[in-house]
């Protein structure tokens, strides 16, 4: 769920958000319909330059019963210590990683690998895959692959791995890259971007071996329903929750 303004919001390549619905309802909505997990970014907190919403956050964590990762404006340890307090199991950092990538080595060493995940967006440009932050907005000198290799080399517990130019397009996750990164590390990587039907998640788990998928506007409109799409999964070999 990326969140702006207190609203649960989709683009397409990262532009032209339109609203999705009340966060607090989508996940409970969510939790119910059989989510494994649910994420959720506050998109213009860095580039704002504030917290992410804490009170939401609490708000969320009290209609979920399933993990629950919070990212958007966490750049220091009180900041992952406030939005664990406030009921998320795990945190994502993206600019403040690129930032400073001490801070990975930090979170990881102080609460633990297993509640990191480092959000990657990438973007093909000029023959190769740069790494993006605030929101998207700001191109870095930093290839998607050694910055990949560097945040296992870190400690970062997960990888969350947006292609931007499959973002909102509904034509598939990007399964080239998804390759790539994985022959390079051994942590988790979750693949985000394109998801747009069934078949999309059985490509993505089957040829690229991604550890997750994630996927919003599709269910925040209705498009696909999860148990749907897990029963698909399962028919294909691939190893789900069921309820």
């Amino acid at each position: 769920m990326d969140v702006k303004d207190g609203r649960t919001v989709k683009g397409i390549n990262f532009v032209g958000l339109r609203d999705a619905g009340d966060p607090v309802e989508l996940a409970a909505r969510y939790a119910f319909e059989g989510a494994d997990e649910l994420v959720f970014l506050d998109i213009t907190a860095t580039v704002e330059r504030r917290k992410t919403l804490l009170k939401l956050v609490k708000q969320v964590a009290q209609q979920v019963n399933i993990p629950f990762t919070v990212g958007g404006g966490i750049s220091s340890l009180r900041d992952v210590s406030e939005v664990l307090e406030a009921g998320a199991d795990k945190v994502a950092i993206n600019s403040a990683a690129v930032r400073n990538p001490d801070l990975i080595d930090e979170i990881s060493k102080n609460f633990g690998s297993q509640c990191l995940v480092v959000a990657v967006d990438s973007r093909y440009e000029t023959g190769t895959n740069w790494v993006f932050v605030n929101g998207g907005r700001k191109k870095t000198e930093l290839e998607t692959i050694p910055w990949c290799k560097e945040i296992e080399a870190r400690g970062g517990g997960e990888i969350l791995l947006t292609s931007m130019d499959h973002d909102g397009t509904k034509q598939g996750f990007a399964s080239d890259l998804m390759v790539r990164v994985n022959a390079e590390i051994n942590i988790p990587v979750i693949a985000s971007g394109g998801g747009g039907g069934e078949q999309h998640f059985v490509d993505i788990f089957k040829n690229a071996n991604a550890d997750a998928a994630l996927a919003a506007s599709i269910f925040h409109f209705g498009e696909i329903k999860i148990q749907g799409l897990k029963k698909t999964l399962a028919d294909n070999n691939i190893n789900v929750r069921l309820e």
